[in-house]
């Protein structure tokens, strides 16, 4: 091969291989610019779960104290309905009492 054959024939290489990266880069580019704008999907997603747990967080604690105060409420309540089962279980004996003595 004659010296200006492989001259051209290098040149041609060249010119193919700077196409070819060019192409590459190209495509680099594209990849990134997708990457890019998937984390800032990433982050806006991340960032709406942030407050969404934070207001999971507050509702639960609302429906816990809710949950307290009635635990504490049916509390009182059995302690009263206790209470006047007791009186009315001693009225009931008084009664019996009574009826004995007259």
């Amino acid at each position: 091969m004659s010296d200006d054959k492989l001259f051209d024939l290098m040149s041609k290489m060249y010119g193919e291989f700077k196409d070819f990266k060019k192409e590459v880069n190209k495509r680099f580019d594209d990849v990134d610019k997708r990457f890019d704008t998937s984390d800032k999907r990433i982050d806006n997603l991340s960032n709406q779960f942030v407050r969404f747990e934070n207001d999971i967080k507050q509702d639960i604690s609302a429906l816990y104290d809710g949950y307290k105060l009635t635990y504490e409420k049916l509390t009182v309540v059995e302690q009263k309905v206790d209470d006047i089962s007791a009186k009315v279980e001693q009225q009931d004996i008084e009664v019996k009492v009574i009826k004995r003595a007259l």
